[in-house]
């Protein structure tokens, strides 16, 4: 209970500041413009708070902070006297009027390289890319890439920590030949391994870059400790909850969270005995992977394994100056960016399930999760949530702004406005689709957890 009301705090935290964030965009922009506003809201429902500036803006703090709008002077919700005309958001230029529109975008990505840059000059965390074992007959294994390797760069980019190499190899989806400069840990001398991709791969490669390499990340030695459990999963009906400790699968004593999936993954739809430890008693559980989700040919377990922290050789602390530290977040903004935008085209395409699609329950976790690791952590949560929320306010749907700025196209390209009534039609549609993946995720987070 204590850990849900964690998460909740800092996801309410999280929605304010990002929504606050996008909406004085659009309400900067249209002050600026010389548009009248006439409400600048957070939140919908009972108003918690409100006051009213000199120029009659109201300002307004509601009890659900599920969103935030900002109410611009428009002759076309109501009437404007001829003297107030040229307030009005409909009377403005087109170009003032896309200006408008996408500025809450854009304050949602400079919010995100504030955060990067403050998070490079404070210290930005990492883990070494250290190999910790290879998957048999994967290109990685084909490539003589061995445990105990540090992966040095790809494709000419360096790679201080998994994040970088997670970051360069989803920019790089399905790329048929990869160049991987490798060293031992704590070694000199470099090496080049050459890595092909097969179209097998593409699938896995988009859903998980790094493992479908058959690369699987170092990990520290500690008992296999079960964090959560998926509604529904095999682990589920198994009779597995969280806190128990995985000891054997099938008579092998397992070393570490991999050598499990191992046995999960090569075992779909097989019942594999598991030994484990509940409250200081052991006692067998039957397991009986169900098909991965994301990759249905190989087992699913529907477990979440608790974090365990490497030894602090293996851990890195990027820091740098105002200026280096600018050109960073730069950098690491533009990459946040340029993956949101492949994993959306990746989604529309159909390459990702609608199974893959998260919504509220998961971002909560996440807000709590990152904000128990630290101010640098939430940060870094906040910068991709920021990104995230302005990229799909940039999705042609009419309910979004994308939507207007679509319509405002068409009106630039007919010379015309798009009617009342496919405004209203299309916008009604745009609002059931939205509303229905809304369902979807919420539906997949209750069953992830």
């Amino acid at each position: 209970m204590l850990s849900f009301l964690w998460s909740l705090l800092f996801f309410i935290v999280a929605l304010v500041i990002l929504i606050s964030i996008h909406e004085f965009g659009h309400f900067l922009a249209a002050r600026l413009c010389g548009v009248k506003v006439e409400k600048f809201s957070i939140g919908f429902g009972k108003v918690l708070w409100s006051r009213i500036d000199k120029k009659g803006t109201e300002y307004v703090l509601a009890l659900i902070p599920i969103g935030g709008y900002v109410k611009m002077l428009d002759d076309r919700v109501n009437a404007v006297s001829d003297a107030r005309s040229y307030q009005a958001f409909n009377n403005k230029n087109s170009w003032q009027r896309a200006i408008i529109i996408i500025a809450g975008s854009f304050a949602n990505f400079m919010f995100a390289l504030f955060a990067y840059w403050i998070v490079f000059m404070t210290g930005m965390p990492g883990i070494r890319p250290v190999v910790g074992s290879i998957i048999e007959e994967s290109p990685a294994a084909e490539a003589r890439i061995s445990p105990g390797m540090e992966l040095r760069s790809i494709n000419g980019v360096k790679t201080p920590d998994w994040d970088s190499v997670y970051t360069v190899l989803s920019g790089k989806t399905c790329d048929p030949i990869m160049h991987i400069t490798v060293a031992p840990f704590n070694g000199t001398e470099t090496s080049e391994k050459i890595i092909h991709i097969k179209q097998k791969h593409c699938k896995a490669h988009q859903l998980n870059p790094i493992l479908s390499l058959g690369i699987q990340p170092l990990l520290p030695s500690g008992p296999l400790v079960l964090d959560a459990i998926q509604k529904n999963s095999a682990g589920s009906q198994a009779g597995l909850q969280v806190g128990d400790i995985i000891i054997t699968a099938r008579g092998q004593v397992l070393k570490d969270w991999y050598s499990f999936d191992t046995v999960v993954r090569n075992n779909l739809g097989i019942n594999i005995p598991l030994e484990i430890e509940r409250k200081g008693k052991k006692m067998t559980c039957i397991l009986t992977p169900g098909v991965d989700p994301n990759y249905n040919t190989q087992g699913f377990a529907g477990i979440v394994p608790r974090v365990i922290s490497l030894p602090s050789e293996y851990k890195i602390l990027r820091q740098y100056g105002i200026t280096d530290a600018f050109s960073k977040a730069s950098i690491q903004t533009w990459k946040i960016i340029d993956l949101t935008t492949s994993m959306l085209q990746t989604m529309i395409i159909g390459n990702i399930t609608l199974h893959d699609i998260s919504g509220p329950i998961a971002i909560a976790r996440g807000a709590g999760k990152s904000a128990e690791y630290g101010f640098v952590y939430y940060m870094m949560f906040l910068a991709l949530i920021s990104v995230n929320l302005g990229m799909m306010n940039l999705l042609p749907l009419p309910v979004l702004d994308g939507g207007h700025l679509m319509f405002l196209l068409i009106e630039k390209m007919t010379g015309r406005p798009v009617s009342e009534i496919m405004y209203q039609l299309s916008y009604g549609v745009s609002l059931i689709i939205l509303m229905l993946l809304t369902g979807l995720a919420f539906f997949n987070d209750l069953s992830h957890f």
